[in-house]
């Protein structure tokens, strides 16, 4: 699968930021409900990890989802690495990350495959783990002062915003306000994506990452540049969320940032 392999170069990104950074870069605490980078990366690295069972050990993935459901996701995070940290968490996530994306590579897209929601298909669980990478990854480039160079991978990420247009609503226990606005973005590349095929009454324009950074909710919408027109494309962008459990808001305005460099 193509995403299989944009998850690996996603995660080649993030390893390759942090690859030669202090143990001490590794604490500094991020704008993301105050996780240090070792809290990130241990997220990622279990989940990751979770993700390579629903393919190779559905048995022990339902075990360990009860676990996370009786221990707390957090501290099931912290005992599979063994409380590692800095340089050495880095090398077992980016070991991890390389053997989810290897099995998933020649996984069949259509199969289904159990998760702590509903059951999935293994393209969508994929996508999903860049995803993840990449809206986490945006916290760590921003308390490293890092600026962040996307590829047109994210056009995955993009789609997943544009498909769970009614997620949004359906987790707030609300109605669509109307049909999905037209979404035109631009990509890293320069060429020009759009998705939907309204009147242009509502309608979402800009650049692709910021569109993707909202609806990760890595950023406000208020702190881009994107074009917003209509009541509809307003009221979504301003509670987008594409990603699984339950209701979250957006980051309030100018709590998300990239920090000076250094």
């Amino acid at each position: 699968m193509e995403q299989a392999d944009d998850f690996l170069e996603e995660s080649r990104a993030l390893f390759a930021l942090l690859a030669d950074r202090p143990d001490s870069d590794f604490d500094k605490v991020t704008l993301f409900k105050d996780w240090s980078v070792n809290d990130v990366l241990r997220h990622l690295h279990f989940w990751n990890w979770m993700a390579e069972l629903q393919l190779a050990d559905e048995a022990r993935l339902e075990a360990e989802l009860e676990a996370v459901g009786a221990k707390g996701m957090r501290v099931c995070e912290q005992e599979l690495v063994q409380g590692a940290s800095g340089a050495a968490l880095l090398a077992t996530w980016w070991k991890q990350a390389q053997k989810t994306a290897q099995i998933f590579a020649t996984a069949d897209p259509k199969a289904r495959l159990k998760w702590a929601g509903p059951s999935m298909s293994a393209r969508s669980s994929i996508t999903a783990r860049l995803m993840e990478t990449w809206a986490h990854g945006q916290e760590v480039y921003d308390v490293l002062g890092a600026e962040r160079e996307d590829a047109d991978r994210i056009r995955n990420i993009a789609v997943l915003g544009v498909n769970t247009y009614g997620w949004t609503y359906l987790v707030r226990k609300e109605d669509p306000p109307g049909p999905m606005p037209v979404v035109k973005l631009t990509a890293p590349s320069g060429e020009i994506w759009t998705f939907g095929d309204g009147d242009g009454t509502n309608l979402i324009e800009g650049s692709a990452t910021e569109f993707c950074q909202v609806v990760t909710q890595t950023r406000n919408v208020k702190d881009t540049a994107l074009k917003i027109a209509g009541p509809v494309a307003t009221d979504w962008m301003s509670k987008a969320q594409c990603f699984a459990g339950g209701r979250s808001d957006p980051p309030a305005p100018g709590t998300r940032f990239r920090h000076p460099a250094g």
